[in-house]
């Protein structure tokens, strides 16, 4: 009869770790609770973890599994195997989850008093099944002290080295690869797609015909890198404090953080990284550069922490994040903004926002899901949120077409009834992303959408060519 197979919790049985994860849950719901984290570690690691088990909550259901190993667990379970779940994280925890897989016979975990990794798992298991007298399955260094006492051991999800150095201290019976995360996976964390975005910025100079003008171009340039720091700053935030949306969501549950790809504590580190490098390239651009990157970064930390929540609210506030892009682009260069610009991107921008929203509805409906976790509508919202999206970007072609009749209009253009042409091609993007929104066919974010399609790609280059039209000449 083969011993017992105990298996460790984080990072072997899921690909995360409870503590971090329980932690960042209960920062969410009660940010001031960071304060008391300092007290309770000074009390011991274990205190730490069982006074955080203790308030905060998550859904077992939802967690990131080692799919892979959890069959071949279930395969050793059928076969009469008796299996343990031993684990460093508090008893509260562990027995959520043992409840829910119901494939335990036994679970072992920190109460409070002593903390139940390396050494003292090692004993724990020497005391209740003898030496040798256990298999142990686990997937850091931490785990060598106990492996040394085990009669085989199971490397799960283990760098190169801790498998090597595994073999050198037991008899290895199965190897389960870990994820190869490489480049790739740290380009989803960062969300740089999302970084075509801040093309924004160049708005301004582009509008008021001032593309010659290198010294504000490398303005620009450093702007943008700024914002894209700050933006990519502020993903990784949202993704660590929406983990349990996200794995309710039938796409975003394979965003790194949510499938656990790359470990929450890692975003921990490199999220306020990222925000101190950007604020430093924005003091070196200048001016109110600075201000408007704050502003924005504080009203997206306000996004994702509460007003993303709101319905309207949320839609209303990212097309007000796209237009502070144009805004700050404007900042960089120490230029004033035209009335026009602001009313047009303003409008098309909260139809794209509309957009994006009924796009995650019919995503909705189609999973037979009545309301969207952590959002604030239902999915009968789905036709009034068509209605005013529409609304709105058809509200963004008529300030376009009052706009050309403006005296600016003159000025900038020689040619300017060749501008004309650019209204039946917005009022076509418009109508066209819509239905494809209609279809089901639209990605949940518009942009990036539009970036890898061909009707919108051919639409930007024709109203491109007809402003290049007007142009020609240069300015009256």
């Amino acid at each position: 009869m083969q011993p017992p197979l105990c298996v460790d919790l984080d990072g072997t049985l899921i690909h995360s770790d409870m503590l971090h994860e329980s932690a960042l849950s209960l920062l969410k719901s009660q940010p001031l609770s960071l304060l008391q984290f300092p007290v309770w570690l000074a009390q011991g690691k274990s205190v730490l973890k069982q006074k955080i088990a203790l308030v905060a909550d998550f859904n077992p259901a939802t967690l990131p599994y080692n799919q892979s190993f959890l069959c071949w667990l279930r395969e050793q379970r059928e076969e009469g195997r008796k299996l343990v779940l031993c684990t460093a994280s508090d008893r509260l925890i562990a027995d959520r989850i043992a409840n829910h897989l119901d494939l335990f016979d036994d679970v072992m975990a920190s109460e409070g008093q002593v903390n139940l990794a390396g050494q003292h798992k090692a004993d724990a298991l020497v005391r209740r099944y003898g030496e040798k007298g256990f298999d142990y399955a686990g997937n850091s260094s931490a785990d060598f002290a106990v492996w040394e006492h085990a009669r085989k051991g199971i490397v799960v999800n283990a760098s190169r080295t801790v498998q090597q150095d595994a073999e050198e201290c037991v008899e290895v019976e199965r190897v389960f690869e870990g994820p190869n995360n490489g480049f790739a996976v740290w380009g989803r964390v960062l969300r740089v797609h999302q970084w075509l975005k801040n093309v924004l910025l160049f708005t301004p100079l582009i509008a008021a015909h001032r593309i010659g003008e290198l010294d504000a171009w490398m303005q620009l340039l450093l702007a943008f890198v700024a914002f894209s720091l700050c933006a990519s700053s502020v993903y990784v935030a949202n993704d660590l404090l929406d983990l349990e949306s996200d794995r309710h969501h039938p796409r975003k549950c394979q965003r790194p953080f949510a499938s656990g790809a790359v470990p929450v504590w890692q975003g921990c580190i490199i999220a306020p990284f990222l925000m101190v490098s950007s604020f430093a390239v924005a003091l070196y651009v200048g001016g109110s550069f600075l201000s408007w990157l704050v502003g924005y970064f504080l009203l997206t930390c306000l996004y994702s922490l509460k007003l993303k929540q709101l319905a309207l609210v949320d839609c209303l506030t990212l097309a007000l994040l796209y237009t502070l892009r144009i805004l700050s682009g404007a900042a960089a260069v120490s230029m004033e903004l035209s009335f026009w610009l602001l009313a047009f991107s303003g409008f098309l921008f909260l139809s794209l926002s509309f957009v994006k929203r009924f796009a995650e509805l019919q995503m909705q409906i189609l999973h037979n899901k009545h309301k969207a976790h952590g959002r604030g509508y239902y999915s009968s919202d789905a036709p009034l949120v068509q209605m005013l999206g529409i609304a709105s970007g058809f509200s963004a072609v008529l300030v376009l077409a009052m706009y050309l009749n403006s005296k600016e209009v003159l000025l900038l253009y020689r040619n300017p009834e060749w501008i004309w042409g650019t209204v039946p091609v917005m009022l076509f993007w418009i109508s066209w992303m819509w239905l494809r929104a209609v279809r089901g066919q639209m990605h949940d974010d518009p942009l990036v959408f539009a970036v890898k399609d061909k009707a919108s790609l051919v639409a930007g280059l024709v109203f491109a060519l007809l402003l290049l039209a007007g142009s020609v000449g240069g300015m009256a």
